[in-house]
């Protein structure tokens, strides 16, 4: 039987705030594959009613390099269990661990883990989407994208036979495309990310594909989601701040455009903040929250 954990027993699997009474949280802490500690999620689920609900896997952010799975109580994906989803935050291999694909390897898998344990979870395995930022951003792009890419499915990695397609995707300030980030930074006027911009073999981008982007023009391809874009994608928001330098504003613009002719007007919302940078209030405002949570509904329900 599940050990439903009361938000008075205590906090989060990183040591974050308590939940608020409205979420009861579920499983911390959960394997979902047995080669790298980092393969972990937590799990959490509204406080009423028996699902099974519909999941959305959040996906942190970090530069490829870095982040948790840990939610703050006010966190805009943990407020989505308020409003009657599931919420799956997810760990996976890092640059300092292991090169791409390792940790898009690691993300399938957890997806394949949880509709697998579907029933135990209380989740609706054909109802999961996949929400991230920065680098999370990217990540549930691919994963959007690659639904049906075979190479991106480790067997090894478990429950071989359960899909990791994702039925719906958020992405907030992602990179779509790893050769293009040094010349839309350019473009845009913006400063060397980190005194070393984005082509360099010491850039996030550069630690996570194992060498300077240009110099590795394949992996670079093969990394980024506008190249696998295909007409059986799911239904996709793109949000991004006009004022971004650390993942410049036409990276956003490109992921648009590669899905708009392909799945149409109406399975792709672009929203450009102008005088948001990477993040900011725009996103987290209610008004917005609002919006992505409707997305979910249509998608998800």
């Amino acid at each position: 039987m599940l050990a439903v954990l009361a938000a008075a027993c205590g906090g989060s699997g990183g040591g974050g705030p308590a939940a608020p009474a409205s979420i009861q949280r579920e499983r911390l802490d959960v394997r979902y594959a047995n080669t790298s500690n980092a393969q972990r999620l937590d799990l959490y689920l509204p406080a009423t009613g028996d699902g099974p609900f519909p999941l959305i896997v959040w996906i942190h952010g970090g530069a490829f390099s870095g982040g948790t799975k840990a939610l703050a109580a006010n966190s805009s994906a943990r407020q989505m269990v308020t409003r009657g989803f599931a919420v799956a935050s997810l760990e996976y291999r890092l640059s300092g661990e292991a090169l791409f694909p390792a940790g898009v390897l690691d993300l399938k898998a957890a997806i394949r883990h949880l509709r697998a344990n579907a029933a135990v979870y209380r989740i609706a395995p054909e109802r999961i989407g996949a929400w991230g930022s920065s680098a999370g951003g990217h990540l549930a792009a691919f994963l959007g994208v690659t639904g049906g890419v075979a190479e991106f499915d480790d067997a090894t990695l478990g429950n071989a036979g359960q899909s990791s397609r994702v039925q719906a995707v958020v992405d907030w300030y992602g990179p779509a495309d790893m050769l293009q980030m040094e010349p839309d930074a350019v473009a845009q006027g913006c400063p060397k990310y980190g005194g070393l911009g984005h082509d360099d073999a010491r850039s996030p981008e550069g630690l996570w594909l194992g060498g300077k982007p240009s110099s590795i023009p394949a992996v670079a391809m093969k990394a980024s989601p506008v190249t696998w874009v295909s007409a059986d994608d799911p239904p996709f928001i793109i949000q991004h701040g006009g004022q971004d330098c650390t993942v410049p504003t036409n990276q956003g613009r490109r992921m648009r455009d590669a899905l708009l002719p392909v799945l149409g007007a109406s399975r792709v919302s672009w929203s450009e903040f102008p005088t948001d940078g990477h993040g900011g209030p725009s996103f987290s405002a209610a008004a917005n929250l609002n919006a992505i949570a409707a997305f979910f509904d249509k998608w998800l329900r």
